[in-house]
């Protein structure tokens, strides 16, 4: 069989993965990629907050300016995940940002609401680092998350909004 007029690029393969619908594009997105797209959001996230709870439970810092600062350092590693990739994809500085900031910040925005009511609720922010309830309630916050932002995402991805902004650059 002759291939040779078949097109066998990436934008190809992209457009046969749009078709089957795992960008929503075409009737919504799967469950498979809202999870990888709340994971990839939630792997920025936990970072940026692990750290600020750690500094400034570590430096005796009170109750909010150590959730200002973890909050502030999850939206800081949430969209510099993206924006490493889209800078590696060819993406100008400038137009990077724009779309990482349209790509993650309501993921940002609902993890972060969702992860510190748990920490806060939960009496964490009065807890040593040495303390269990401390990393139990950052983690399960963190699962807590997980779990309420996959279905937003799925809906965004699905409208082309979120998430699926980035796909075009990869």
């Amino acid at each position: 069989m002759d291939h040779t007029g078949h097109p066998t690029s990436t934008a190809h393969e992209h457009a046969a993965h749009e078709a089957a619908g795992e960008h929503g594009v075409h009737g919504g997105a799967s469950w498979g990629t809202a999870s990888k797209a709340t994971l990839h959001c939630l792997t920025g996230c936990a970072i940026g907050e692990i750290l600020g709870m750690v500094i400034g439970t570590a430096l005796l810092w009170g109750n909010v300016p150590t959730m200002v600062l973890a909050i502030a350092l999850a939206f800081v590693f949430g969209y510099s995940f993206t924006l490493f990739a889209l800078r590696g994809a060819g993406l100008d500085f400038k137009s990077a940002v724009k779309v990482a900031l349209a790509a993650d910040t309501v993921s940002i925005a609902i993890m972060e609401l969702v992860d510190n009511g748990v920490i806060a609720l939960s009496g964490a922010m009065d807890a040593h680092l040495s303390d269990a309830l401390f990393w139990t309630a950052l983690l399960g916050g963190f699962a807590v998350a997980f779990v309420i932002t996959t279905p937003v995402n799925k809906w965004m991805i699905g409208r082309g909004k979120g998430h699926a902004v980035v796909h075009a650059y990869h």
